[in-house]
């Protein structure tokens, strides 16, 4: 008995085009969730570094007078130097 070209196409569809679309999609989903837990691993450690910088943070005001500090430390060592030159 000869197998009719729907009957054949059926077969081909059920045997082997359904197992590959399904595990296409499956491989698809599965990717996709691990893309997605990989990106909110990523978020989580980029707020936990803001966090952290923020708790680190110098504030201008305190680098400012660092800086008046140095300024000044600096001009009293050029002073002591011009002194010794004369």
């Amino acid at each position: 008995m000869e197998k009719s070209f729907i009957d054949l196409f059926g077969w081909w569809i059920a045997v082997i085009e359904l197992p590959i679309l399904s595990a296409l999609f499956w491989l698809i989903w599965n990717s996709r969730r691990e893309f997605e837990n990989g990106l909110m691993k990523i978020n989580q450690s980029l707020a936990d570094h803001r966090i952290e910088v923020a708790r680190t943070y110098a504030e201008t005001r305190d680098i400012r007078i660092i800086e008046n500090r140095l300024t000044a430390h600096l001009l009293r060592i050029e002073a002591k130097l011009d002194t010794r030159e004369k």
